[in-house]
């Protein structure tokens, strides 16, 4: 019953149907107020520019082998693309919150459930996980009730079957949940904005060094987008790191998309609107790097209906539909998409529907 509490008292903060807000005046600890709307460019202020060409399109259902995991939401499904295999792991559904591992192999699509020895991450959701090469699968945050909410670092080293806690030292993150992550070009790991308990939202984004096992804060000042939760983010083929969507205090869904330039090493840089049109606003949509592009699948809308839309963020930053064939998945959110650029497709893992949790893989391949 603690569980199922955390959900539906996160759902009551989160809801609600004003205009996103744009924050302006960073400070140290951010609240969940913010000033004056900026709305987003409506389809008539730029005209739709055409998907790139090469993308896989044609939905299909797969059908896996092995020891298959539980249906599950808010999960993280993670590529090593060294061995092609992709690991799943924690999620929820309904109040079971999952601290379980499995390795998905891409080529066989068996699935094998891991026990790793010594001590393990807590069971939790709504975390954020990157392969991180030399160092293993990375895990960060994550909550599991409504009073438990995580800001640790764990590391999955497939070679030893074992998990080890870094050290989360420097200017760590405030432990939250629903907040977003992607390794960078120079091999930190970023993240930005976040979810934590009594309501409160984050706007700053912080980076982890490996070889110093420290954090560091890289916060713009100035302009920066309205702290958050439940939202996309990752670094694109110019090195610019972009933000999506996601939900704010009172507004279900944002529709707004942000670009942070780094300013160098130890300097924060700069955050900038993103122009053009953009999707109907959405939380907790899938998405996946595929080669220099990044692919976008459901959400939750503004009036928290599920949605089954795609589209493809080129390498201008422009958000483009993508129209795709067959039966696909059926509309949902907190799903994961994987990339498997090697044999040309991506694929969906999961979520959570009308119906509830979904344990379904759906593969995007060529047409």
């Amino acid at each position: 019953m603690k569980r199922l509490l955390a959900v539906v008292l996160f759902i009551a903060a989160c809801g609600g149907t004003t205009t996103p807000p744009v924050s302006t005046t960073p400070s140290a600890t951010p609240t969940a107020s913010a000033p004056a709307a900026e709305p987003s460019p409506s389809a008539s202020e730029a005209a739709t520019p055409e998907p790139p060409r090469d993308l896989p399109t044609a939905w299909s259902l797969l059908t896996p082998t092995g020891d298959l995991p539980a249906a599950r939401e808010d999960h993280t499904w993670t590529v090593d693309p060294a061995t092609g295999t992709a690991y799943l792991f924690g999620g929820r559904d309904g109040s079971t919150v999952f601290g379980d591992l499995f390795a998905f192999d891409l080529a066989t699509h068996a699935w094998r459930r891991l026990d790793p020895a010594g001590t393990t991450p807590h069971a939790r959701f709504g975390h954020e996980a990157n392969w991180v090469p030399g160092v293993g699968l990375v895990i960060f945050a994550g909550q599991a009730s409504s009073t438990e909410f995580f800001g640790d670092l764990w590391v999955f080293d497939p070679a030893q079957t074992a998990w080890t806690q870094l050290p989360n030292t420097g200017d760590a993150p405030v432990p939250r949940y629903g907040s977003c992550s992607g390794l960078a070009p120079d091999g930190r790991l970023w993240i930005s904005h976040g979810f934590t308990k009594d309501g409160n939202r984050f706007f700053d984004t912080k980076a982890y060094d490996f070889a110093l096992q420290a954090w560091i804060d890289l916060t713009p000042d100035g302009r920066v987008p309205v702290e958050r939760c439940l939202h996309a983010c990752w670094w694109t083929a110019n090195r610019t790191f972009t933000l999506y969507g996601g939900q704010t205090t009172t507004v279900a869904a944002l529709g707004d998309a942000w670009s942070l330039a780094p300013g160098g090493a130890d300097t924060p840089g700069t955050w900038t609107p993103v122009e053009g049109t953009l999707p109907v606003e959405r939380a907790l949509t899938a998405f996946a790097t595929y080669g220099a592009v990044e692919l976008l699948f459901g959400g939750r809308a503004i009036d928290r209906a599920y949605l089954a839309d795609a589209y493809v963020v080129d390498s201008s930053g422009a958000f483009v539909p993508l129209a795709t064939t067959g039966t696909g998945p059926a509309a949902r959110a907190s799903a994961t998409l994987i990339s498997d650029f090697a044999r040309a497709r991506a694929i969906l893992l999961g979520g959570i529907g009308s119906d509830g949790a979904f344990a379904d893989i759906w593969q995007l391949g060529a047409p």
